[in-house]
């Protein structure tokens, strides 16, 4: 049997291709195993059980493990401890990190994966402390590899695709201003200068409204008009009169002078 398990978007086990069925307790001894790596059995128990005593978690997860191996034969390795997945079993948020790590030590993103970075979400919905803490852990991995992807279109000459990334890591944390000097560097790449210097106002706002902070002294040098600051963003240029209405003005003035 060749097992398969996702844990982004949603839980589900394929045995040989086709979805099987797991019971809720099952269910979140695989998923434990799955993000921590094989674990010794005081330690699921108290992990999976931490309301129940020390001797029914215990039994609670011999009876868990032992339906595992009977109902899904090679899931599960074959050291009795500690407990851990099977050697050939896939797991996508395994995959998604090895993926990930490739992209921050410079490889070039897939497609395919780029687009995952922007919605892998681990198990919506699940909220148990454990699980809480592993989402948190895959979240910052997502906006440390788009600022990474970022990063890589910007060096390609890639504006466009830059500003997604950056913006995809700074939905995913607001208020981390690396996220948001990508953004405003991919905007001034792109030649939107005017959309830089919204995007550094709308942080500064958040930033105030929600912390009570103000942004570091690079993101103040340009939101100050300073001529050229970290971020390679320059100074707002001074509004220009309309060249008809400055000579109007022009013509009043003399007429003013010589009356």
């Amino acid at each position: 049997m060749e097992w398969e398990l996702r844990l982004l978007g949603c839980w589900q086990l394929l045995g040989n291709g086709l979805p099987v069925a797991v019971g809720i307790r099952q269910e979140r001894l695989i998923t434990a195993l799955a993000l921590m790596g094989q674990r010794p059995r005081s330690y699921l128990a108290g992990l999976l059980w931490p309301e129940s005593g020390e001797q029914q978690a215990a039994g609670s997860l011999r009876s868990t493990v032992f339906k595992v191996r009977h109902q899904l034969p090679g899931l599960l390795s074959d050291s009795l401890e500690p407990i851990g997945l099977g050697p050939t079993v896939t797991v996508d948020v395994r995959r998604f990190r090895e993926r990930a790590e490739l992209v921050r030590a410079g490889a070039a993103p897939e497609p395919d994966f780029e687009e995952l970075l922007f919605g892998a979400e681990l198990l919506p919905g699940w909220y148990d402390d454990w699980v809480i803490f592993e989402q948190e852990r895959l979240r910052a991995l997502r906006v440390a590899t788009l600022e990474a992807t970022a990063r890589q279109h910007l060096a390609r000459d890639e504006a466009d695709a830059a500003v997604v990334a950056a913006r995809q890591a700074a939905a995913i944390e607001p208020l981390r201003e690396s996220a948001q000097a990508l953004v405003i560097r991919a905007q001034v790449q792109a030649g939107d200068t005017a959309g830089a210097y919204r995007t550094l106002e709308e942080f500064r706002s958040r930033l105030r409204d929600e912390l009570g902070l103000e942004p570091s002294d690079r993101l103040k040098a340009a939101l100050t008009g300073g001529s050229f600051d970290v971020l390679g963003l320059p100074a707002p240029l001074p509004a220009r009169q309309p060249s008809m209405l400055n000579a109007h003005r022009q013509l009043v003035e003399e007429a003013r002078a010589s009356g």
